[in-house]
């Protein structure tokens, strides 16, 4: 009685087995239709990134560009080396009669919207063809009269930035270029900044003030 059973219980396995087969095969070939293809946007990014400083070089020397080029404060003063350097549009000018710059240990209060190279390569479905954002303390659109505000010391600031701070002057608005050598090099920042990235930064300049004196609020 005991081998029929066991035979039965043979049989029926036998003939279960293709089924089971073909529903493991089926599971897998559902998965693999469900799959989407990864994108690696930050694929060759030092290159990608080394590519596009030298073509914002290029738009200065043919003047196809409103661009000013400013040696790093800490380089040898004239530089024409790309990654001493950083590049600057001035789109809104500065409050009439200013004429002073902050200095290395100043604050300053600034406005301001960081973002990554531009690419057309999409992470997670999206295109950041404007550059992805990684810090910013604007909400909206960009308005240096409604942008909140905050305060830093230039010489806690990463070095192009701080470069850009020591030429502006009060009430100006800067598109500011900056080579992953004046900015985080070869580290990455935080899980926004990866290695090697170019810093690109929309920074308004509302108020500084020398050390230890007090910065006015706006």
């Amino acid at each position: 009685m005991l081998r029929l059973t066991i035979n039965n219980m043979v049989k029926g396995l036998v003939k279960a087995l293709p089924l089971c087969l073909f529903a493991i095969l089926l599971f897998f070939a559902s998965c693999g239709k469900d799959e989407t293809p990864t994108v690696d946007v930050y694929e060759n990014w030092q290159q990608r990134n080394d590519a596009f400083m030298a073509s914002l070089e290029d738009s200065l020397k043919n003047g196809t560009g409103a661009w000013m080029k400013l040696t790093s404060y800490s380089k040898t003063p004239g530089s024409e080396k790309i990654g001493d350097c950083i590049y600057v549009k001035i789109l809104e000018e500065k409050k009439p009669g200013e004429t002073e710059s902050p200095m290395f240990n100043d604050s300053v209060r600034i406005s301001y919207e960081g973002r990554l190279m531009p690419t057309k390569q999409p992470l997670n479905g999206t295109k950041f063809e404007d550059g992805k954002v990684f810090d910013t303390t604007v909400y909206g659109a960009y308005d240096a009269r409604t942008n909140a505000t905050v305060r830093f010391k230039v010489s806690g600031l990463v070095n192009g930035f701080a470069t850009a701070m020591l030429h502006m002057h009060r009430g100006e608005t800067w598109l500011v270029y900056i080579p992953y050598s004046l900015g985080y090099g070869s580290s990455v920042s935080n899980s926004l900044i990866p290695a090697y990235s170019t810093l690109i930064f929309k920074v308004t300049l509302h108020e500084f003030a020398r050390e230890g004196k007090a910065l006015p609020k706006v």
